[in-house]
């Protein structure tokens, strides 16, 4: 006999009779999508046009907010008052930012737009964007949304991040987790099939170029590093065919709207190429009487090579910094990555033909609508994981300046990485934790995330404190630090959400330095370690000197005083090994005064007696 469900009148249904809504949101610089999973089928959710993507392009006019086509659309007749890529701005401070348009106003750090209905963050447009998307997703799937999964580049730090889930908050959705968007992509193209290998995702967008290596092993998803270039993208190479169409046609000076006219004309062209061999351009639109000019796809390939041969070599480091000497499968993300060098291109370097069977445009929002479901818990006991990894390295300052790394670069995430330190000076009784972060050796070359101060240490002698201090990097690369004292339990921490993030050239530009300076940074750590070591032993034996000196004679007195003059000589030099050999010399020096001082302990310690006689009174 079968039974049927029963329920009371006016209860709610059962747990499992709805099921829940998880959105896919991919927030793009260019162009922004919204998908869903229903279980059976992606689908990139469309408006009543049949249009999926929405152009990120924000208008304010005194009637209201437009969002995407429209607001594109008003770009021409009110430029102040609509603004496109935001995202570039998001988490970022008015100084970090060289060509901004007219970001006209910031309040402190906070960056904004002015616009006649008074100025908006970066924030503000990128919520009223993900609210479009949300009412969309509304009116197409006639419910509310139990949560979303936002895509960000792999290169976005904890500013970034963070400034993304604000907006997602202020548009009222609920934040199921911020996923990479290369680890999107291959999560869309196969994450399900329960397949085992090395990916690598070639994401070339319009404005951005990211790639990453990532492993997939029993359910697994590792994010094993990500690299990329944020000056390149399809805008440079429409940039590189207007200019060529600009000198073949025999344009001179063009007004800003002619300019405009031009590039929309190179992108046509661009994608034209993409299906045929040879097109004829016609330039009219730009300048009426401009004659048209002759293109193939070979001329294309070659004026854009040297675009094309950055995104290889970036492929190329990421490799290397995976570790790994081949990948199994490749994926395309990015409208970008429809001309046929690309595929040409990425298929010679990784030896694979890449995966395009997914609207490159679409990719990324179809993978984080997979996850979304998942997170939603539509699939409770999938066993699909997603580790994503840290774009620099984290650590804190130590004396001297040195940086000491807990959470190294391209370590997976979520993760919680622990070390103990010590106290520098006798009695101190706190210190400051200086948070940083970067690939170099010093503090001055790497970027400050935030201090906090830890106070209550007991006053102790120099290196007798135990702190404990506790980094954890949560699955979206928020970080915590906390500090504690071993002894007493008095701790600190902080949350870090720096005042401004770092644009993608800024990661690869801290990660180019380190592999320029790495050879001379690590002389310069080695040099300031030894002076570390030579100050403090100087300070050690001088405050000695002053308690005890008495117990050497006249020349034992003179050979020391010598040494140690010759160690505070050397420290003034450059030379590593001849300060370590000094400071061997010396420390070599201290050891009779050492011992003369330890006998004197011992004797205090036994009321006077010698070693001698506690020896006899032990053994009569």
């Amino acid at each position: 006999m079968v039974l049927l469900q029963i329920a009371e009148p006016g209860a709610a249904p059962a747990a499992h009779a709805r099921r829940k809504v998880g959105l896919g949101i991919d927030l793009g610089t260019t162009n922004s999508l919204v998908a869903h999973f229903d279980g059976q089928d992606t689908q990139v959710l469309a408006d009543e046009s049949g249009h999926s993507i929405v152009p990120s392009v924000v208008h304010y006019h005194p009637d209201g907010v437009t969002v995407g086509s429209s607001a594109l659309a008003a770009v021409d007749g009110a430029h102040h008052d609509t603004i496109a890529s935001a995202k570039r701005f998001m988490g970022r401070a008015r100084d970090d930012v060289s060509d901004g348009g007219h970001l006209l106003f910031a309040e402190g750090d906070t960056l904004a737009f002015a616009t006649s209905q008074g100025p908006k963050t970066p924030v503000e447009v990128s919520s009223a964007i993900l609210g479009a998307l949300a009412d969309r997703a509304r009116t197409a799937l006639a419910q509310e949304a139990d949560g979303v999964v936002i895509t960000v580049p792999a290169y976005f730090d904890d500013a970034q991040r963070q400034a993304t889930r604000q907006a997602a908050e202020l548009a009222g959705l609920r934040v199921l987790r911020l996923l990479n968007e290369p680890t999107a992509a291959a999560i869309a193209y196969g994450l399900d099939s329960d397949e085992e290998g090395v990916i690598a995702v070639y994401d070339l967008g319009g404005g951005t170029f990211d790639v990453s290596i990532l492993r997939l092993h029993r359910g697994v998803f590792e994010v094993l590093a990500t690299g990329g270039d944020s000056a390149l993208g399809g805008d440079d190479f429409d940039l590189a065919l207007a200019n060529f169409l600009q000198h073949h046609a025999g344009l001179n000076q063009l007004t800003a709207s002619q300019r405009r006219q031009l590039l929309a004309v190179a992108r046509q062209a661009k994608e034209a190429l993409t299906h045929n061999e040879a097109i004829r351009v016609s330039m009219s639109t730009v300048v009426s009487d401009a004659p048209p000019v002759e293109l193939n796809r070979s001329a294309f390939n070659s004026l854009t090579a040297d675009l094309v041969n950055r995104s290889l070599d970036a492929c190329r480091q990421c490799v290397i910094d995976a570790q790994v000497t081949a990948v199994d499968r490749v994926v395309l993300v990015g409208g970008s990555t429809r001309m046929p060098i690309i595929s040409e291109v990425v298929a010679a370097l990784f030896g694979r033909e890449p995966l395009n069977s997914i609207d490159p445009d679409l990719v990324v929002a179809m993978g984080a609508a997979r996850q979304a479901d998942v997170l939603v818990g539509n699939r409770t006991g999938d066993e699909m994981v997603l580790l994503d990894v840290t774009p620099l390295s984290l650590g804190v300052e130590t004396y001297g300046g040195l940086v000491e790394r807990l959470v190294p670069r391209n370590t997976t995430i979520p993760v919680t990485r622990a070390q103990e330190f010590t106290t520098a000076r006798d009695g101190q009784t706190g210190l400051v934790v200086h948070v940083v972060q970067g690939e170099r050796e010093q503090v001055v070359d790497c970027r400050s995330l935030a201090r906090f101060e830890l106070k209550g240490i007991p006053p102790m002698v120099a290196g007798a404190a135990r702190i404990l201090v506790t980094f954890q990097v949560d699955a979206d690369g928020l970080l915590e630090v906390s500090a504690r004292e071993e002894t007493t339990g008095t701790s600190a921490h902080v949350v870090v959400k720096p005042a401004y993030g770092l644009a993608d050239d800024q990661v690869a530009e801290m990660l180019r330095a380190s592999y320029e300076h790495a050879a001379a940074d690590m002389q310069a750590r080695q040099l300031t370690e030894a002076q570390i070591e030579a100050q403090q032993l100087l300070e050690a034996t001088t405050a000695a000197l002053e308690a005890d000196g008495d117990l050497l004679d006249p020349s034992e007195r003179a050979a020391l005083d010598a040494a140690l003059g010759a160690l505070r000589d050397q420290l003034a030099s450059n030379d590593v090994d001849a300060l370590r050999q000094t400071f061997d010399q010396t420390a070599k020096a201290t050891e009779g005064f050492a011992a003369k001082r330890m006998d004197r302990s011992i004797q205090e310690a036994l009321g006077g007696l010698s070693v001698a006689d506690f020896d006899e009174e032990l053994n009569p």
